[in-house]
């Protein structure tokens, strides 16, 4: 392109023709900024900034060139791709958001304050990572109008470790993240020594400098050899940065602790020695944190005891035990192991109610009739034996032949405790039965064999009960004696009510297996009474598994806080958790507020118990994906020798990248990556759980039979894929096989 000369001729002598809609030349350059800033994401060419500024004469174009490439040298405006410019990222308003990185390398950051997440290609990330926070700009949407934008800068890098294998070079080494959610292997400049290929490692990352490929980090600990059991699942715990060992000083003050129970404990305790009293606990506990008493009273009524570990007697607050135990806040479960919150010294020992062994407890005791009048109820500290230690089984027994040890008394808590139950559902509890996967292990933690933990009698009985003490502890406390009664701190377990817009789509879906789900006036107990009826017409049916989880999800997830606002799921307008403080520190929390309270003190700080709320429910939160992590690591494992080998299931999710696929017999999940479906060209439609064939038209959507071929078992990343076969007929169960 030519420049202007002085005299304002263009090469070979023509006058410009300046008409009197153009613009003077000294408005131009605001024109032009001003189509960048009412544009910000839009990539313009010279010849349209031409045109939108004045004129896209001879003249007009190179006047403009001159405007735009000024502006680029100034970095206002920058050159994406050639001939096209737009404003430059650091002239658009920012940010500050948190990274959600997808296995791509391209991510999302979470604003607050914003209605959609923003959009980030893996180039315009700045080297961000997973829960970093970080400068953000948008600089387009897309074609769904959500938001594109770019990274400026990182903020503040999460601190958190990560667990990976070593690929050991000769002089430094990579770790490869198991985490999908790092795209990019780390850089181990300094080896420790003994350091090998395949060992898997915690490791930090120091930095990322911007002229290379990875980030740099250092190794914090070795858990061993990729693919021994212990060290995945240490592994497990360590990705979800959650403790796998006790402090050798934790475990020494907790060695320290007396195992005596003096005369001034027994004189301060309701004696319950001589009282019928046992436990019922799954065959392979250890911590056996709450018994049940009964006995019968003069006037045909029952006294019933709910007796729990008193925890708080031993472990004192400020303890190094206690801050320990506050800091796990939960114990965990995985699917080979329990990680405890507590010492085995507590947790096992003093703390675990074990049969003719005298313990001490915090009690909740209740007097009632047969038809559940509660005439009288007493909270405190009290002095046990239990007689007998069951199992679910053991008890199960009992219950069906109405023979056994304890066999009156437990025939008469089984009798209270379903009518217990009927009264709950009939005032809107929300009944879900999900069946629960659990693992047949080899003695070195291979799963042989998948089987379903079944809820019978005996789980209901000791359930209806804990829920009875949780129930009334709660109200005791936060029920109002009176108008100018003063409110006290407690630690509340709360349940919101369930999202009304996954309730409608709930009700759209089952309609395509043959239900109904009346979603007019979903309010109160009416949704309780519809998805109760759902669940009991699916019992037993295949699409149960599907359609609980559907059911489930539609519901608001349960947490910790001092303001009450009642527990849904379970229709109790106060409710806690007062059961299990050998598990779950909340529970210690309110035996020490309810001391509190009893021994007629003030309230406590608010502030104080609301952070500790926040801090439970966050690694309950963390405790239960470590515990969903371990048991797709175990069902990897179990598919492992079974590539290529073709099963029958469902599609339980629909996803822009995939359809996953539940197995019948063994609810195992695994992945069909649309990408792999090379039959046809699959969209997302997102609205119809659905994804749709470019060419023939077939529609893939959430419940449809499907028959898969096992691809592959990954067991780093814990995840399964599977090649789609076949679609099966729902009525006649038909399979129709799909070609390549």
């Amino acid at each position: 392109m030519s420049r202007k000369s002085n005299t304002g001729t263009t090469r070979g002598g023509a006058k410009s023709k300046q008409t009197k809609k153009q613009k003077p030349r000294n408005d131009r350059a605001a024109l032009i900024m001003e189509q960048f800033r009412a544009f910000p994401g839009r990539k313009f060419s010279l010849k349209t900034l031409a045109s939108q500024s004045g004129g896209n004469d001879r003249e007009g174009r190179v006047r403009t060139f001159e405007i735009v490439h000024s502006m680029v040298a100034e970095g206002v405006v920058e050159e994406p791709s050639k001939g096209k410019f737009r404003l430059a990222a650091s002239h658009l308003p920012a940010f500050e958001g948190k990274v959600d990185m997808l296995p791509s390398g391209d991510c999302y950051v979470i604003v607050e304050g914003l209605d959609k997440d923003i959009f980030i290609s893996r180039r315009r990330t700045h080297r961000a990572l997973e829960g970093d926070t970080v400068k953000v700009v948008i600089t387009n949407r897309r074609g769904s109008g959500d938001p594109e934008g770019e990274i400026l800068e990182v903020l503040v890098r999460n601190p958190r470790n990560y667990v990976g294998t070593v690929e050991l070079t000769r002089s430094h080494a990579f770790v490869r993240v198991d985490s999908r959610k790092v795209p990019v292997d780390i850089f181990i400049p300094t080896l420790p020594a003994g350091l090998r290929t395949g060992e898997k490692v915690i490791v930090h990352i120091e930095g990322w400098a911007d002229d290379v490929r990875n980030p740099e980090g250092r190794i914090v600990d070795s858990l061993g050899m990729t693919g021994d059991n212990d060290t995945e699942m240490h592994a497990i715990l360590a990705e979800y940065d959650l403790p796998y060992r006790f402090p050798e000083k934790v475990n020494k003050a907790a060695e320290k602790i007396s195992d005596k129970i003096t005369d001034k404990d027994y004189a301060e305790r309701r004696d319950m020695r001589e009282v019928t009293t046992f436990t019922i606990d799954p065959a392979d506990a250890k911590d056996f944190d709450d018994a049940l008493s009964i006995r019968q009273l003069e006037d045909g009524k029952w006294e019933i005891g709910v007796h729990i570990a008193d925890v708080t007697h031993y472990v004192r607050e400020g303890s190094i035990i206690e801050e320990e135990a506050r800091e796990r806040a939960t114990s965990v479960y995985l699917v080979d192991r329990t990680v405890p919150m507590l010492p085995e010294r507590l947790s096992n020992g003093l703390c675990s109610l074990r049969p003719n062994e005298e313990k001490l407890a915090f009690s909740a005791i209740f007097e009632m009739d047969s038809e559940l009048n509660i005439t009288s109820e007493w909270f405190g500290r009290t002095v046990i034996l239990s007689d007998r230690r069951f199992t679910y089984e053991e008890a199960q027994k009992v219950i069906e032949t109405g023979k056994g040890d304890l066999a009156e008394e437990i025939l008469i808590l089984n009798t209270l405790a379903q009518k217990m139950r009927k009264q709950r559902f009939s005032a809107g509890a929300v009944a879900f039965d999900r069946e629960e996967a659990k693992f047949h292990l080899d003695e070195k933690g291979k799963p042989l064999g998948v089987y379903f933990k079944v809820q019978k009698e005996a789980n209901q009985l000791i359930e209806e009960f804990m829920l009875l003490a949780n129930r009334k502890v709660a109200e005791f406390v936060g029920r109002k004696r009176s108008s100018n009664a003063p409110t006290r701190t407690f630690v509340y377990r709360i349940h919101d009510k369930p999202d009304q817009e996954k309730l409608m789509r709930l009700g759209r879906f089952v309609t395509k297996f043959g239900y109904t789900f009346n979603t007019n006036q979903l309010t109160g107990h009416n949704v309780a009474k519809r998805i109760n009826k759902l669940m009991g017409e699916i019992k037993g049916k295949s699409e149960e598994n599907l359609l609980s989880t559907l059911a489930i999800r539609t519901m608001a997830k349960a947490t910790y806080s001092t303001d009450n606002i009642g527990h849904y799921g379970l229709a109790f307008p106060y409710y806690t958790h007062f059961t299990s403080p050998i598990r779950r520190y909340p529970d210690m929390m309110v035996h020490r507020l309810l001391a509190t309270y009893l021994a007629g003190n003030g309230s406590v700080d608010k502030a104080v118990i609301e952070e500790l709320c926040e801090h439970s429910s966050d690694m309950e939160v963390r405790a239960a994906d470590a515990e969903r992590a371990s048991v797709k690591y175990k069902m990897v494992e179990f598919m492992a020798d079974k590539i290529d080998c073709e099963f029958d299931g469902a599609i339980s999710g629909v996803t822009e990248w995939g359809i996953y696929v539940e197995l019948d017999d063994t609810h195992i999940e695994g992945m069909v990556s649309l990408r792999d479906m090379t039959d046809d060209y699959y969209m997302f439609d997102e609205e119809e759980y659905a994804v749709v064939g470019n060419r023939t038209g077939r529609t893939l959507t959430l419940g449809d039979r499907v028959r898969i071929a096992v691809r592959r078992a990954d067991l780093s990343r814990k995840q399964l894929d599977f090649d789609l076969v076949g679609t099966i007929d729902f009525q006649t169960g038909e399979l129709y096989r799909i070609e390549a």
